[in-house]
């Protein structure tokens, strides 16, 4: 599916559409301090983008859009009709996806399934293979309090058990005075080690195929 969207005016929307047409660099810096892009490799971003209306893709269109359309029938049996969808998706020459979850205040880390019946079923089985692949607490709830975390870690295992090279980069802006955001990239941490508590996440930080990048919006001003 693809959601086309307006040109974003405050929060995560406006700050990640301003990073891809205009900063890029910015955001491969950071990914080259983190060990995902080598030294002197560019990156190609994918969405959102000015000239595609912004649009942002999930599910078989989020497929297509990364190379990836063989997998939309496994896709399909893992996860239902209304994945994840995703603000920024981004290739490196390499071939090196990246999937990205952007926030700019704090109340965008909490959310809940609403899923029906059936799609909760479905839901609910690719949450436990995620938890049981990360070595989560079992009893965990991946379904509310911060359910988008927790699906983004499964569409995540999902490109890694197909062999994709994916990374998910759960991308935090700071200094977003409109929207009373975090101020610095510590304070986020404080707010993202709340999340992965509360999904019985490995408490050393390392999650395979996800990183923290911070960006503060002075920069992108």
């Amino acid at each position: 599916m693809r959601i086309k969207q307006i040109p974003g005016t405050k929060g995560s929307l406006k700050w990640i559409q301003r990073l891809a047409e205009h900063h890029s660099g910015l955001f491969e810096t950071e990914l080259g301090a983190k060990g995902l892009l080598a030294k002197g490799d560019t990156l190609t971003w994918i969405s959102p983008l000015a000239s595609d209306e912004w649009a942002e893709y999930r599910n078989a269109a989020f497929l297509d859009r990364i190379g990836c359309h063989s997998l939309a029938g496994k896709l399909a049996a893992f996860w239902p009709s209304r994945g994840p969808q995703w603000d920024g998706l981004a290739r490196d020459s390499s071939g090196q996806i990246f999937i990205i979850e952007a926030k700019a205040h704090r109340q965008e880390l909490a959310s809940s399934c609403q899923a029906g019946e059936a799609s909760l079923k479905k839901i609910s089985a690719a949450l436990e293979q995620t938890k049981a692949a990360l070595g989560a607490n079992p009893a965990a709830d991946w379904l509310n309090g911060h359910y988008q975390y927790a699906n983004r870690l499964a569409l995540l295992r999902f490109l890694l058990d197909n062999d994709v090279k994916a990374h998910l980069v759960f991308l935090y802006f700071t200094n977003d005075t409109a929207m009373g955001g975090p101020r610095s990239a510590a304070e986020w941490e404080e707010s993202t080690a709340v999340v992965k508590r509360h999904l019985g996440l490995p408490q050393d930080g390392a999650i395979e195929g996800v990183v923290d990048v911070y960006i503060d919006t002075a920069a992108l001003a």
